[in-house]
């Protein structure tokens, strides 16, 4: 029997959403029993089998649509010819979507950083996060599960793949021309950096004078619009596992649509 719970953690730990499979109910001749696992992957690949062949085809783009739309959802197929089984009997499946929650797109590693990596803990949060610093973009310091980049943020939004529902943005770099940087990038092309949260921190005179630039750039200014600066909910606090706090709680809110 395969260990199928120890690859599904690897697999989280790796950061990838998966949907685990599961025959929940057999009835007649079935190519699987009722408990056969498999763990499908959004590129398609898979680990394990309920049945092979057309049957096991068809439950493969099945899982893959449920992983994009992030939803799980029960599979019902009667085994004749229009799914390429003979046996005559009908099988049931479950697929559950795991590690499919929002993706955040953390720019800066820092102390606030690697504090709203933490918070973010077992929430549907998935956090990448991306430093040009060595030492603060290092699985060494941040949660399991957290994908880190060690690049310029410029090479990291050139290969990005942001899905509008799915991704939120916030951007707290140790330089405040590295954050206007990032923050002109993302405005410039909304089209490629579809997103539902793109969150600055600093305060409220960095905006003003970030939002001057930005219509210096000829930035438009329904983007400029959608910046939320300064970030998280005002909860009074000022340490970094503070602000972490109130920046998971906006994000949190918005996901769940409070």
């Amino acid at each position: 029997m395969w260990n199928w719970v120890a690859k599904l953690q690897e697999l989280i730990n790796q950061g990838k959403a998966v949907a685990v499979v599961t025959v929940t109910r057999c009835s007649g001749s079935t190519p699987r029993e009722t408990g056969a696992k498999m763990l499908v992957l959004a590129n398609g690949t898979f680990l394990g089998t309920i049945g092979g062949g057309q049957l096991e085809k068809q439950v493969v783009e099945d899982s893959i649509r449920c992983l994009n739309e992030g939803k799980s959802r029960t599979l019902h197929f009667p085994l004749h010819a229009s799914v390429g089984q003979c046996c005559g009997g009908v099988v049931e499946l479950l697929v559950e979507v795991i590690n499919q929650g929002p993706e955040l797109y953390l720019f800066g590693g820092g102390h606030v950083g690697q504090a709203l990596a933490k918070t973010l803990q077992d929430t549907p949060f998935r956090v990448t996060l991306i430093d040009e610093r060595p030492e603060w973009a290092t699985p060494a310091i941040v949660p399991a599960g957290v994908k880190c980049f060690c690049e310029k943020p410029s090479a990291f939004l050139e290969q990005a793949d942001f899905q509008a529902e799915k991704t939120y943005v916030v951007i707290m770099t140790h330089d405040h021309e590295l954050d206007l940087q990032i923050l002109s990038a993302i405005l410039r092309d909304p089209s490629k950096f579809k997103r539902r949260y793109l969150g600055l921190i600093g305060s409220g005179n960095k905006w003003k004078s970030f939002q001057a630039k930005l219509k210096s750039q000829r930035i438009d200014e329904e983007q400029i619009q959608t910046v939320r600066c300064p970030v998280g909910i005002d909860i009074g606090g000022k340490s970094p596992q503070e602000v972490s706090i109130s920046i998971a709680a906006e994000l949190l809110k918005i996901h769940y649509g409070k």
